[in-house]
Protein backbone atom coordinates (compact mmCIF):
# COMPACT_ATOMS: atom_id res chain seq x y z
CA UNK A 1 0.00 0.00 0.00
CA UNK A 2 1.67 3.75 -1.12
CA UNK A 3 2.00 5.61 1.40
CA UNK A 4 -0.37 8.81 1.85
CA UNK A 5 1.42 12.46 2.25
CA UNK A 6 -0.93 14.38 4.13
CA UNK A 7 -0.15 18.36 4.71
CA UNK A 8 -1.76 21.01 7.41
CA UNK A 9 -5.34 21.25 6.08
CA UNK A 10 -5.75 18.28 4.91
CA UNK A 11 -9.50 16.44 5.33
CA UNK A 12 -8.98 12.72 6.86
CA UNK A 13 -10.65 9.98 8.61
CA UNK A 14 -8.60 9.21 11.66
CA UNK A 15 -9.47 6.49 13.88
CA UNK A 16 -8.99 6.84 17.63
CA UNK A 17 -8.35 3.73 19.80
CA UNK A 18 -11.79 1.69 19.91
CA UNK A 19 -13.97 4.29 17.96
CA UNK A 20 -14.85 4.05 14.27
CA UNK A 21 -13.17 5.96 11.80
CA UNK A 22 -13.89 9.69 12.03
CA UNK A 23 -13.45 13.00 9.51
CA UNK A 24 -11.18 15.44 10.70
CA UNK A 25 -9.08 17.74 9.63
CA UNK A 26 -4.95 18.25 9.90
CA UNK A 27 -4.17 21.04 12.00
CA UNK A 28 -1.40 22.42 13.94
CA UNK A 29 -0.70 21.55 17.38
CA UNK A 30 -0.38 23.97 20.13
CA UNK A 31 3.42 24.82 20.50
CA UNK A 32 3.48 23.43 23.69
CA UNK A 33 2.51 20.11 22.73
CA UNK A 34 5.14 17.39 22.01
CA UNK A 35 4.57 15.21 19.59
CA UNK A 36 4.60 11.68 21.13
CA UNK A 37 8.04 10.19 21.00
CA UNK A 38 8.96 7.95 18.35
CA UNK A 39 5.70 7.98 16.69
CA UNK A 40 4.56 9.29 13.03
CA UNK A 41 1.75 10.87 13.39
CA UNK A 42 -0.44 13.97 12.55
CA UNK A 43 -2.07 15.99 14.45
CA UNK A 44 -5.71 15.99 14.23
CA UNK A 45 -9.41 18.39 14.96
CA UNK A 46 -12.40 15.69 14.88
CA UNK A 47 -15.63 17.54 13.19
CA UNK A 48 -18.17 17.74 15.25
CA UNK A 49 -16.66 17.29 18.61
CA UNK A 50 -14.03 18.88 20.47
CA UNK A 51 -11.61 16.52 20.49
CA UNK A 52 -7.94 16.93 18.76
CA UNK A 53 -5.61 14.17 18.77
CA UNK A 54 -2.00 12.77 17.52
CA UNK A 55 -3.08 9.84 14.66
CA UNK A 56 -0.50 7.58 13.37
CA UNK A 57 -0.29 7.89 10.01
CA UNK A 58 -1.57 4.20 9.37
CA UNK A 59 -4.67 4.95 11.31
CA UNK A 60 -5.37 7.68 8.88
CA UNK A 61 -6.93 8.09 5.34
CA UNK A 62 -7.72 10.77 3.01
CA UNK A 63 -10.99 11.92 3.16
CA UNK A 64 -13.19 12.17 -0.34
CA UNK A 65 -11.72 8.72 -1.86
CA UNK A 66 -12.89 6.52 1.34
CA UNK A 67 -16.13 8.69 2.39
CA UNK A 68 -18.72 6.40 0.57
CA UNK A 69 -16.61 3.37 2.31
CA UNK A 70 -16.83 4.70 5.64
CA UNK A 71 -20.32 6.45 5.53
CA UNK A 72 -21.49 2.69 4.98
CA UNK A 73 -19.59 1.12 8.01
CA UNK A 74 -21.36 3.98 10.28
CA UNK A 75 -24.71 4.76 10.55
CA UNK A 76 -24.30 6.62 13.64
CA UNK A 77 -26.69 10.17 14.34
CA UNK A 78 -23.70 11.69 15.53
CA UNK A 79 -21.58 10.12 13.48
CA UNK A 80 -23.73 11.75 9.86
CA UNK A 81 -23.74 14.92 11.89
CA UNK A 82 -20.19 15.39 11.62
CA UNK A 83 -20.28 14.49 7.97
CA UNK A 84 -22.62 16.99 7.47
CA UNK A 85 -20.37 19.52 9.26
CA UNK A 86 -17.64 18.50 7.05
CA UNK A 87 -19.84 18.99 3.78
CA UNK A 88 -20.96 22.63 4.90
CA UNK A 89 -17.31 23.18 5.72
CA UNK A 90 -16.41 22.41 2.38
CA UNK A 91 -19.40 24.57 0.67
CA UNK A 92 -18.27 27.51 3.22
CA UNK A 93 -14.62 27.44 1.72
CA UNK A 94 -16.06 26.75 -1.77
CA UNK A 95 -18.25 30.36 -1.67
CA UNK A 96 -15.24 31.98 -0.24
CA UNK A 97 -12.76 30.76 -3.06
CA UNK A 98 -10.58 29.16 -1.01
CA UNK A 99 -11.74 25.47 -1.36
CA UNK A 100 -8.97 23.04 0.19
CA UNK A 101 -6.92 21.01 -1.58
CA UNK A 102 -7.40 17.26 0.51
CA UNK A 103 -4.40 14.89 0.08
CA UNK A 104 -5.13 13.52 -3.18
CA UNK A 105 -4.83 16.64 -4.27
CA UNK A 106 -6.24 19.05 -7.15
CA UNK A 107 -4.58 20.70 -9.30
CA UNK A 108 -4.78 24.37 -10.28
CA UNK A 109 -5.28 25.83 -13.52
CA UNK A 110 -1.81 25.54 -14.29
CA UNK A 111 -1.61 21.95 -12.98
CA UNK A 112 0.37 23.32 -9.61
CA UNK A 113 -1.10 22.19 -6.24
CA UNK A 114 -2.02 25.41 -4.32
CA UNK A 115 -0.19 25.54 -1.15
CA UNK A 116 -2.23 24.83 2.05
CA UNK A 117 -1.32 27.66 4.97
CA UNK A 118 -0.98 26.28 8.20
CA UNK A 119 -3.98 26.95 10.60
CA UNK A 120 -3.77 28.16 14.18
CA UNK A 121 -6.16 25.77 15.99
CA UNK A 122 -8.32 25.58 19.33
CA UNK A 123 -9.45 29.52 19.19
CA UNK A 124 -13.19 30.20 19.39
CA UNK A 125 -13.19 32.89 16.78
CA UNK A 126 -11.18 31.01 13.90
CA UNK A 127 -13.49 30.77 11.30
CA UNK A 128 -11.98 27.43 10.18
CA UNK A 129 -13.16 25.82 13.33
CA UNK A 130 -16.26 27.55 13.24
CA UNK A 131 -17.68 24.26 11.47
CA UNK A 132 -16.07 21.69 13.26
CA UNK A 133 -18.18 22.57 16.28
CA UNK A 134 -21.85 21.03 17.69
CA UNK A 135 -24.27 23.74 17.87
CA UNK A 136 -25.34 21.87 21.03
CA UNK A 137 -21.94 21.69 22.47
CA UNK A 138 -20.54 24.66 24.32
CA UNK A 139 -17.32 25.70 23.63
CA UNK A 140 -14.12 23.99 25.96
CA UNK A 141 -10.47 23.16 25.02
CA UNK A 142 -8.89 20.00 26.81
CA UNK A 143 -5.42 21.54 26.22
CA UNK A 144 -6.04 23.77 29.10
CA UNK A 145 -5.28 22.90 32.72
CA UNK A 146 -7.80 21.10 34.50
CA UNK A 147 -8.47 24.24 36.71
CA UNK A 148 -8.88 25.82 33.66
CA UNK A 149 -11.92 23.12 32.39
CA UNK A 150 -14.05 22.91 35.42
CA UNK A 151 -17.81 22.89 35.59
CA UNK A 152 -19.61 23.71 39.02
CA UNK A 153 -22.33 22.91 39.63
CA UNK A 154 -24.15 23.73 43.25
CA UNK A 155 -26.29 21.01 44.32
CA UNK A 156 -29.29 21.63 46.37
CA UNK A 157 -27.38 19.55 49.49
CA UNK A 158 -24.61 22.59 49.23
CA UNK A 159 -22.42 20.37 48.42
CA UNK A 160 -20.01 21.01 45.39
CA UNK A 161 -20.03 18.44 42.19
CA UNK A 162 -17.49 19.40 40.20
CA UNK A 163 -16.86 17.71 36.44
CA UNK A 164 -13.86 18.10 34.25
CA UNK A 165 -14.22 18.43 30.93
CA UNK A 166 -13.49 15.01 28.75
CA UNK A 167 -10.27 13.70 28.98
CA UNK A 168 -7.76 13.33 25.82
CA UNK A 169 -6.13 9.67 27.09
CA UNK A 170 -7.69 8.29 24.18
CA UNK A 171 -6.20 10.30 21.77
CA UNK A 172 -2.78 10.95 23.27
CA UNK A 173 -2.40 14.58 23.32
CA UNK A 174 -1.54 14.69 26.98
CA UNK A 175 1.39 16.72 28.15
CA UNK A 176 3.06 14.06 31.46
CA UNK A 177 3.98 15.61 34.63
CA UNK A 178 7.04 16.41 35.33
CA UNK A 179 5.99 14.82 39.34
CA UNK A 180 7.36 11.66 40.34
CA UNK A 181 4.47 8.88 40.31
CA UNK A 182 4.67 5.76 42.40
CA UNK A 183 1.78 3.09 42.03
CA UNK A 184 0.96 0.38 44.34
CA UNK A 185 -0.95 -2.84 43.66
CA UNK A 186 -1.20 -4.13 39.65
CA UNK A 187 -4.51 -6.23 39.59
CA UNK A 188 -7.16 -6.53 37.02
CA UNK A 189 -7.42 -2.60 37.38
CA UNK A 190 -4.20 -1.07 38.57
CA UNK A 191 -2.47 -2.88 35.75
CA UNK A 192 -4.16 -0.95 32.98
CA UNK A 193 -3.88 2.08 34.71
CA UNK A 194 0.12 1.99 35.01
CA UNK A 195 0.44 0.57 31.18
CA UNK A 196 -1.49 4.12 30.42
CA UNK A 197 0.60 6.15 32.76
CA UNK A 198 3.76 4.96 30.91
CA UNK A 199 2.18 5.16 27.90
CA UNK A 200 1.98 8.76 27.78
CA UNK A 201 5.08 9.36 29.31
CA UNK A 202 4.77 9.45 32.66
CA UNK A 203 7.59 8.55 35.22
CA UNK A 204 6.38 5.48 37.12
CA UNK A 205 7.62 3.68 39.86
CA UNK A 206 6.06 0.41 40.55
CA UNK A 207 5.01 -1.97 43.67
CA UNK A 208 3.00 -5.03 43.84
CA UNK A 209 2.65 -7.64 46.69
CA UNK A 210 3.61 -10.80 44.17
CA UNK A 211 6.42 -8.94 42.56
CA UNK A 212 6.83 -11.17 39.72
CA UNK A 213 3.56 -8.86 38.43
CA UNK A 214 6.24 -5.68 38.06
CA UNK A 215 8.28 -7.38 35.73
CA UNK A 216 6.12 -6.63 32.56
CA UNK A 217 6.13 -2.42 33.79
CA UNK A 218 9.47 -2.37 34.19
CA UNK A 219 10.11 -4.02 30.40
CA UNK A 220 7.72 -0.94 29.97
CA UNK A 221 9.84 1.91 31.31
CA UNK A 222 8.63 1.61 35.05
CA UNK A 223 10.79 1.27 37.92
CA UNK A 224 10.51 -1.15 41.38
CA UNK A 225 9.98 -0.12 44.71
CA UNK A 226 11.21 -2.42 46.87
CA UNK A 227 8.41 -1.84 49.38
CA UNK A 228 5.37 0.83 49.74
CA UNK A 229 7.32 3.06 52.04
CA UNK A 230 10.03 3.57 49.64
CA UNK A 231 8.09 3.99 46.76
CA UNK A 232 5.58 7.04 48.43
CA UNK A 233 9.64 8.26 49.89
CA UNK A 234 10.75 8.24 46.21
CA UNK A 235 8.00 10.11 44.86
CA UNK A 236 5.71 12.79 44.93
CA UNK A 237 1.76 11.29 44.15
CA UNK A 238 1.53 8.14 44.99
CA UNK A 239 -1.49 5.99 43.95
CA UNK A 240 -2.86 2.77 45.42
CA UNK A 241 -5.45 0.53 44.33
CA UNK A 242 -5.72 -2.89 46.14
CA UNK A 243 -8.77 -5.07 46.76
CA UNK A 244 -10.46 -3.84 49.81
CA UNK A 245 -11.04 -1.82 52.89
CA UNK A 246 -8.15 -4.70 55.58
CA UNK A 247 -5.89 -4.48 51.83
CA UNK A 248 -6.31 -0.59 51.72
CA UNK A 249 -5.73 -0.09 55.80
CA UNK A 250 -2.89 -2.64 55.69
CA UNK A 251 -0.89 -0.81 52.85
CA UNK A 252 -0.65 1.93 54.81
CA UNK A 253 -0.29 1.18 58.52
CA UNK A 254 1.19 -2.18 58.30
CA UNK A 255 4.91 -3.02 58.06
CA UNK A 256 7.14 -1.30 55.61
CA UNK A 257 3.72 0.59 55.04
CA UNK A 258 2.49 3.49 53.53
CA UNK A 259 2.81 5.69 56.55
CA UNK A 260 6.75 4.85 57.14
CA UNK A 261 7.33 6.56 54.05
CA UNK A 262 5.23 9.63 53.94
CA UNK A 263 6.90 13.18 54.31
CA UNK A 264 5.29 16.81 54.41
CA UNK A 265 4.00 17.60 50.79
CA UNK A 266 3.89 14.28 49.83
CA UNK A 267 0.86 13.15 48.28
CA UNK A 268 -1.04 9.92 48.24
CA UNK A 269 -4.45 9.26 46.27
CA UNK A 270 -6.50 5.71 47.55
CA UNK A 271 -7.82 4.51 44.08
CA UNK A 272 -9.58 1.41 46.18
CA UNK A 273 -13.31 1.04 46.57
CA UNK A 274 -13.90 1.27 50.15
CA UNK A 275 -16.44 2.33 52.62
CA UNK A 276 -16.02 6.18 53.76
CA UNK A 277 -15.33 5.54 57.28
CA UNK A 278 -11.77 3.61 55.71
CA UNK A 279 -10.99 6.87 53.60
CA UNK A 280 -11.80 9.04 56.00
CA UNK A 281 -8.68 7.27 59.02
CA UNK A 282 -6.63 7.35 56.10
CA UNK A 283 -7.23 10.74 55.30
CA UNK A 284 -6.37 11.50 58.90
CA UNK A 285 -3.57 9.61 58.74
CA UNK A 286 -2.03 10.68 56.13
CA UNK A 287 -2.70 14.45 56.53
CA UNK A 288 -1.02 13.76 60.75
CA UNK A 289 2.36 13.24 58.69
CA UNK A 290 1.83 16.16 56.74
CA UNK A 291 0.68 14.29 53.83
CA UNK A 292 -1.38 14.97 51.28
CA UNK A 293 -4.63 13.43 50.65
CA UNK A 294 -6.61 12.49 47.77
CA UNK A 295 -9.21 9.51 47.44
CA UNK A 296 -10.28 8.50 43.43
CA UNK A 297 -11.67 5.66 43.33
CA UNK A 298 -12.56 4.55 39.55
CA UNK A 299 -15.77 3.34 37.52
CA UNK A 300 -15.16 0.33 35.16
CA UNK A 301 -13.67 -3.12 34.24
CA UNK A 302 -10.12 -4.26 33.48
CA UNK A 303 -10.99 -3.58 29.77
CA UNK A 304 -12.25 -0.20 30.37
CA UNK A 305 -9.37 0.63 31.93
CA UNK A 306 -6.79 -1.10 29.71
CA UNK A 307 -8.52 1.69 27.21
CA UNK A 308 -8.27 4.61 29.49
CA UNK A 309 -11.65 5.09 29.52
CA UNK A 310 -12.14 5.05 33.36
CA UNK A 311 -14.52 7.56 35.13
CA UNK A 312 -12.73 9.14 38.55
CA UNK A 313 -14.80 10.06 41.28
CA UNK A 314 -12.52 12.63 43.39
CA UNK A 315 -12.51 14.15 46.67
CA UNK A 316 -10.65 15.64 49.41
CA UNK A 317 -7.66 18.12 48.69
CA UNK A 318 -8.20 19.47 45.76
CA UNK A 319 -4.57 21.21 44.70
CA UNK A 320 -4.17 16.97 44.75
CA UNK A 321 -7.15 16.68 42.36
CA UNK A 322 -5.20 18.83 39.83
CA UNK A 323 -2.02 17.98 40.24
CA UNK A 324 -3.07 14.22 39.43
CA UNK A 325 -4.64 15.99 35.67
CA UNK A 326 -2.20 14.84 33.21
CA UNK A 327 -2.54 11.33 35.23
CA UNK A 328 -6.62 11.10 35.30
CA UNK A 329 -6.65 11.85 31.67
CA UNK A 330 -4.22 9.17 30.67
CA UNK A 331 -6.17 6.60 33.19
CA UNK A 332 -9.71 7.76 32.25
CA UNK A 333 -12.29 9.44 29.63
CA UNK A 334 -13.79 11.68 32.76
CA UNK A 335 -12.88 13.12 35.93
CA UNK A 336 -15.27 14.42 39.05
CA UNK A 337 -14.34 16.46 42.14
CA UNK A 338 -16.93 15.40 44.83
CA UNK A 339 -15.50 17.87 47.63
CA UNK A 340 -14.66 16.69 50.82
CA UNK A 341 -13.07 13.18 51.89
CA UNK A 342 -15.60 10.14 51.95
CA UNK A 343 -17.99 11.49 49.08
CA UNK A 344 -16.16 9.76 46.25
CA UNK A 345 -16.38 6.42 48.37
CA UNK A 346 -20.19 7.11 49.08
CA UNK A 347 -20.45 7.66 45.34
CA UNK A 348 -18.65 4.72 44.46
CA UNK A 349 -20.28 2.35 45.91
CA UNK A 350 -24.08 3.31 45.08
CA UNK A 351 -22.52 2.98 41.70
CA UNK A 352 -21.19 -0.41 41.97
CA UNK A 353 -24.28 -1.68 43.96
CA UNK A 354 -26.85 0.03 40.80
CA UNK A 355 -24.35 -1.95 38.94
CA UNK A 356 -24.69 -5.14 41.02
CA UNK A 357 -28.28 -5.40 41.46
CA UNK A 358 -28.78 -4.87 37.14
CA UNK A 359 -26.44 -8.01 36.65
CA UNK A 360 -28.06 -9.98 39.18
CA UNK A 361 -31.38 -9.03 37.35
CA UNK A 362 -30.00 -9.71 33.68
CA UNK A 363 -28.94 -12.99 34.91
CA UNK A 364 -32.55 -13.46 36.58
CA UNK A 365 -33.83 -12.68 33.26
CA UNK A 366 -31.95 -14.95 31.29
CA UNK A 367 -32.90 -18.06 33.50
CA UNK A 368 -36.18 -17.21 33.21
CA UNK A 369 -36.09 -16.98 29.76
CA UNK A 370 -34.74 -20.29 29.99
CA UNK A 371 -37.03 -22.10 32.35
CA UNK A 372 -40.00 -20.82 30.52
CA UNK A 373 -38.86 -22.34 27.04
CA UNK A 374 -37.76 -19.46 25.94
CA UNK A 375 -34.78 -18.42 23.64
CA UNK A 376 -32.00 -16.27 25.59
CA UNK A 377 -30.26 -15.64 22.54
CA UNK A 378 -33.91 -13.81 21.45
CA UNK A 379 -33.99 -12.07 24.85
CA UNK A 380 -30.82 -10.73 24.13
CA UNK A 381 -31.61 -9.67 20.36
CA UNK A 382 -34.36 -8.31 21.80
CA UNK A 383 -33.19 -6.32 24.77
CA UNK A 384 -30.16 -5.10 22.63
CA UNK A 385 -33.34 -3.28 20.67
CA UNK A 386 -34.17 -1.43 23.42
CA UNK A 387 -33.86 1.22 25.80
CA UNK A 388 -31.90 -0.89 28.45
CA UNK A 389 -29.17 -1.45 25.36
CA UNK A 390 -26.04 -0.68 26.55
CA UNK A 391 -22.32 -2.55 25.82
CA UNK A 392 -22.42 -3.78 29.31
CA UNK A 393 -25.53 -5.79 28.50
CA UNK A 394 -24.24 -7.29 25.26
CA UNK A 395 -21.05 -7.87 26.78
CA UNK A 396 -22.04 -9.79 29.84
CA UNK A 397 -25.26 -11.47 28.22
CA UNK A 398 -22.86 -12.49 25.39
CA UNK A 399 -20.11 -14.41 28.38
CA UNK A 400 -23.11 -15.72 29.98
CA UNK A 401 -24.22 -17.59 26.86
CA UNK A 402 -20.97 -18.46 26.01
CA UNK A 403 -20.54 -19.94 29.49
CA UNK A 404 -17.16 -17.41 29.38
CA UNK A 405 -16.70 -15.76 33.20
CA UNK A 406 -13.17 -14.35 32.40
CA UNK A 407 -13.15 -11.74 35.06
CA UNK A 408 -13.14 -8.57 33.78
CA UNK A 409 -14.21 -6.79 37.49
CA UNK A 410 -14.19 -10.18 40.21
CA UNK A 411 -17.48 -11.44 41.58
CA UNK A 412 -16.22 -10.76 45.00
CA UNK A 413 -15.66 -7.58 44.71
CA UNK A 414 -18.93 -6.73 43.78
CA UNK A 415 -20.33 -8.40 46.25
CA UNK A 416 -18.19 -6.94 48.55
CA UNK A 417 -19.76 -3.23 47.21
CA UNK A 418 -22.65 -4.69 47.83
CA UNK A 419 -22.27 -5.35 51.16
CA UNK A 420 -20.10 -1.98 52.20
CA UNK A 421 -23.52 -0.16 50.17
CA UNK A 422 -25.63 -1.89 52.29
CA UNK A 423 -24.10 -1.01 55.88
CA UNK A 424 -23.93 2.66 54.27
CA UNK A 425 -27.29 2.58 53.98
CA UNK A 426 -28.15 1.07 57.42
CA UNK A 427 -25.95 3.77 58.66
CA UNK A 428 -27.87 6.56 57.20
CA UNK A 429 -30.97 4.62 58.37
CA UNK A 430 -31.83 4.13 54.12
CA UNK A 431 -33.63 0.89 52.97
CA UNK A 432 -31.87 -0.50 50.43
CA UNK A 433 -33.92 -4.27 49.33
CA UNK A 434 -32.79 -4.61 45.89
CA UNK A 435 -29.06 -4.61 46.99
CA UNK A 436 -29.84 -6.45 50.09
CA UNK A 437 -31.49 -9.08 47.92
CA UNK A 438 -28.55 -9.04 44.93
CA UNK A 439 -26.20 -9.73 47.74
CA UNK A 440 -27.76 -12.61 48.86
CA UNK A 441 -27.50 -14.47 45.07
CA UNK A 442 -23.72 -13.14 45.22
CA UNK A 443 -23.31 -14.99 48.37
CA UNK A 444 -24.85 -17.96 46.71
CA UNK A 445 -22.72 -17.85 43.76
CA UNK A 446 -19.54 -17.14 46.25
CA UNK A 447 -20.50 -20.37 48.07
CA UNK A 448 -20.37 -22.54 44.16
CA UNK A 449 -16.70 -20.98 44.05
CA UNK A 450 -17.01 -18.58 41.48
CA UNK A 451 -15.50 -15.90 43.65
CA UNK A 452 -12.29 -15.29 41.02
CA UNK A 453 -14.84 -15.33 37.79
CA UNK A 454 -16.38 -12.45 36.47
CA UNK A 455 -19.29 -10.71 38.27
CA UNK A 456 -21.56 -12.54 35.01
CA UNK A 457 -21.09 -15.39 36.93
CA UNK A 458 -23.86 -14.36 39.16
CA UNK A 459 -25.49 -16.36 36.50
CA UNK A 460 -24.75 -19.61 37.90
CA UNK A 461 -26.08 -19.28 41.08
CA UNK A 462 -29.50 -19.52 39.62
CA UNK A 463 -28.78 -22.92 37.88
CA UNK A 464 -27.59 -24.53 40.49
Amino acid sequence: MATVHLRIGDLVWGKLGRYPPWPGKVVSPPKDLKKPRGKKCHFVKFFGTEDHAWIKVEQLKPYHPHKEEMIKINKGKRFQQAVDAVEDFLKKKEKQGGKEQSSEGKGDSKGKKTPTKPLKILEEDDEDLSALKDPSEKPASSMEPISKRLKIVEEDTRSTSIQAADSTAINGSITPTDKRIGFLGLGLMGSGIVSNLLKMGHVVTVWNRTVEKCDLFIQEGARLGRTPAEVVSMCDITFSCVSDPKAARDLVLGPSGVLQGIRPGKCYVEMSTVDPGTITELSQVISSRGGRFLEAPVAGSQQVSNEGMLVILAAGDRTVYEDCSSCFQAMGKTSFFLGEVGNAARMMLILNMVQGSFMATIAEGLTLAQATGQSQHTFLDILSQGQMASTFVDQKCQNILQGNFKPDYYLKHIQKDLRLAISMGDTANHPTPMAAAANEVYKRAKALDQSDNDMSAVYRAYIH
